[in-house]
């Protein structure tokens, strides 16, 4: 039987998607969405981007209006879940109150990773996640002179991109020895790593933090884990987030780096699901079970579960594909690069056009391209119907993707 009462706590990118879906899917109960922001579900992708440079406004990131809730019967709560009563049914919330559920969907989502560092509490430090945190920013970069970004993940990295083009002098520290190491590859790491220091940008690489320092309770600086003082009137950090999986912890739900799910993204409750940066899952592109931290993976995730409530249920299969603007460079990544041992170039880090094959054991399993649309889409394709392209054929005097892709999807 169809679940008529679907509660779902999360009010992000794959909570939205599931009261949209589940009504487009023609579900006639009750939809509760909750979530502890307030105002309707929006965008975060660009807060860090586009949204900082003034290029777009607040409404611009909504994803319906307030009256498209009302008009497809979609309760919205300004609260916070606290704890789930799996045997009665009930979701217990912080202002007191209580909803019942018949099938419960839990997407709330990931927060981010505080620096355990002295001074974190000082004005003037922030993380980039929410709409609050880029409303915070906004006003600060107009004036600002010296900024420190701690971590050269995609966040701080597209933050830096956004504070040297407003004028400030970045400072970027990362532990690591390349850029956005745990995501993309060594030579698109180079690439950006050139792109950032002409850009102004200085990244400093193999460094961390070790406390931030102040005066009036007022950030003015960083002391480096190699002992130098940074000036700074911002500091910024991005080292990664933390899966907001307590409250199904306590539930004794199965939790490990992040909610633990089956295929059919059903929790170790069969009445409640996980989805979005929070659910941990087997993929068939990845080897251990992951937690994608991407729109796509929130977007398919949502809709899976909607088709397996509405009585068509289908394991999640769905390829993974990422994306980060930062300055003019778009980089776009299909698969995961997790792994692999060897790569094919094709186009050029000079031009900043540069796609880059990323093989394991001879078996294309990503693509990362920058400034080279058609690739990604072409390289999308390639991997969801499985590859058989190979090193040696990739790296054939004028091979293309598009072309070998509509090659291989004639044959």
């Amino acid at each position: 039987m169809l679940p008529d009462n679907i509660l779902i706590i999360g009010g992000g990118q794959a909570g939205f998607q599931v009261a949209a879906s589940l009504r487009q899917e023609g579900h006639a109960g009750r939809i509760t969405l909750v979530g502890d922001e307030a105002g309707v579900p929006y965008q975060r992708p660009p807060l860090s981007k586009a949204y900082l440079l003034g290029k777009v406004g607040a409404h611009a990131l909504r994803f319906r209006p307030p009256e498209y809730f009302d008009e497809h019967r979609i309760d919205r709560l300004h609260d916070s879940a606290a704890a789930i009563d799996r045997a009665a049914h009930h979701v217990h919330l912080a202002s007191g109150t209580s909803l019942s559920y018949d099938h419960l969907v839990i997407a709330t989502g990931a927060r981010n990773r505080v620096p355990a560092l002295p001074g974190i509490e000082l004005n003037g430090v922030y993380g980039v996640r929410t709409l609050a945190d880029a409303d915070a920013l906004s006003p600060r970069l107009a004036n600002i002179r010296n900024v420190v970004v701690l971590g050269a993940g995609f966040i701080g990295l597209e933050f830096a991109a956004v504070a040297a083009a407003r004028g400030a002098a970045v400072h970027v520290l990362e532990i690591g020895h390349r850029p956005m190491a745990r995501a993309i590859s060594e030579p698109m790491s180079d690439l950006f790593t050139a792109a950032h220091r002409s850009w102004g940008v200085t990244l400093d690489l193999g460094c961390g933090m070790k406390r931030i320092v102040g005066r009036d309770g007022k950030a003015t600086g960083v002391e480096t884990s190699d002992g130098r003082h940074l000036p700074a009137d911002l500091v910024v950090y991005g080292i990664g987030v933390v899966p907001n999986a307590e409250i199904a912890l306590a539930a004794g739900l199965e939790v490990n780096n992040g909610i633990c799910v089956d295929a059919l993204l059903r929790t170790s409750d069969p009445d409640i699901s996980a989805i979005g940066d929070v659910a941990s899952f087997s993929s068939p592109y990845a080897d251990r079970p992951i937690r994608l931290e991407s729109v796509q993976n929130a977007i398919d995730q949502a809709k899976a579960v909607v088709a397996r409530l509405m009585g068509r249920p289908a394991a999640y299969e769905a390829l993974p594909w990422f994306w980060t603007d930062q300055g003019e460079l778009k980089l776009q990544i299909a698969g995961l690069s997790e792994g692999h041992d060897q790569t094919v170039l094709l186009g050029s880090a000079q031009s900043r056009q540069l796609s880059v094959l990323c093989f394991r054991a001879g078996r294309l399993i990503a693509v990362e391209s920058v400034n080279r649309p058609l690739d990604h889409m072409a390289s999308r394709k390639i991997l969801a119907r499985g590859p058989s392209l190979t090193p040696s054929q990739a790296a054939e005097p004028g091979f293309e993707l598009k072309a070998y892709e509509a090659a291989t999807r004639q044959a």
